[in-house]
């Protein structure tokens, strides 16, 4: 017999061995797959985001279905609609999930805020972080190369020719992907309803914020004391706004007005940086 032919033979032999070998292991140890899982994972809006805490809409639908102890209301961007059917179809209850949008804590736009050097590399904020900080001299600032708008799965950003992100409200789901891909933690959630706002991230001192940035919190403590309802605080030289009492109790924003920088403003209507442009 032909060498070449009893080779073939014998590999052929040798892989139809191992193929019923492969083929009773799959049988024998195979796992059977939870059909609910499935089922919930098509509620869930395949955003991929992350904010359940877990790595995908899959793994969260296989975590809410076989673990007891995980709650269906973990989907940030399904909001109630899909807490409620998860829960349905665990059989578990729903807490309510407070709604939530996108905030960009920083207005210093081209010709507001100073810039150390010209960066000339990958447009990517991480990236330019990672060389003194970014451009900008202000260390606590919006970078503007978008990768926040890159990563939202939602399409809810996009990048300003100003070079500071935009949210759409209406788009966005409060997944928080873009907060955390944000190397300087300019990005915060807060309520749909809000209505006061602080654009600006810097923590230092007056003097020095002002000289990197002409919007910036100034920490001067104008908007504490015009607040009648203490829903302003400063914190490490910035204000804070606590959104609760602010929209539940607030009817005349007057800090707004009295904010020397605009670095206060009205929570999703015209942008404060617009506005100082049109002006100047």
């Amino acid at each position: 017999m032909n060498t070449a032919v009893f080779v073939l033979i014998i590999m052929a032999l040798v892989g139809a061995i191992f193929g019923f070998v492969l083929a009773f292991a799959n049988k024998k140890f195979a796992v059977e797959v939870n059909p609910l899982i499935h089922i919930v994972e098509d509620v869930l809006p395949k955003g991929q985001c992350g904010a359940c805490g877990y790595a995908g809409c899959q793994a969260y639908a296989e975590a809410v279905v076989l673990n007891p102890d995980v709650a269906p209301n973990l989907c940030i961007p399904g909001k109630e609609a899909v807490a409620k059917k998860v829960a349905e179809l665990t059989d578990k209850a729903a807490p309510e999930i407070e709604p939530r949008v996108a905030h960009i804590k920083c207005a210093g736009i081209l010709g507001k805020a100073v810039r150390s050097y010209i960066y000339e590399g990958i447009e990517d904020c991480v990236a330019a972080s990672l060389l003194h900080g970014g451009p900008k001299s202000c260390i606590y600032g919006c970078l503007g190369f978008g990768t926040c708008v890159k990563q939202c799965p939602f399409g809810a950003m996009t990048l300003s020719s100003d070079g500071i992100p935009i949210i759409d409200k209406d788009k966005c789901t409060g997944c928080g992907k873009c907060s955390s891909v944000c190397p300087k933690k300019a990005i915060q959630m807060i309520p749909p309803d809000a209505k006061v706002t602080v654009n600006c991230n810097s923590i230092e001192k007056g003097a020095l914020v002002r000289k990197n940035c002409s919007v910036a919190c100034l920490a001067c403590g104008i908007c504490v004391r015009e607040c009648t309802h203490s829903a302003i605080a400063l914190v490490n030289n910035l204000a804070v706004v606590d959104t609760t009492i602010c929209t539940k109790e607030c009817t005349n924003a007057v800090c707004i007005a009295k904010c020397p920088t605009k670095a206060l403003q009205q929570a999703f209507g015209e942008t404060v940086h617009i506005l100082d442009r049109d002006a100047g």
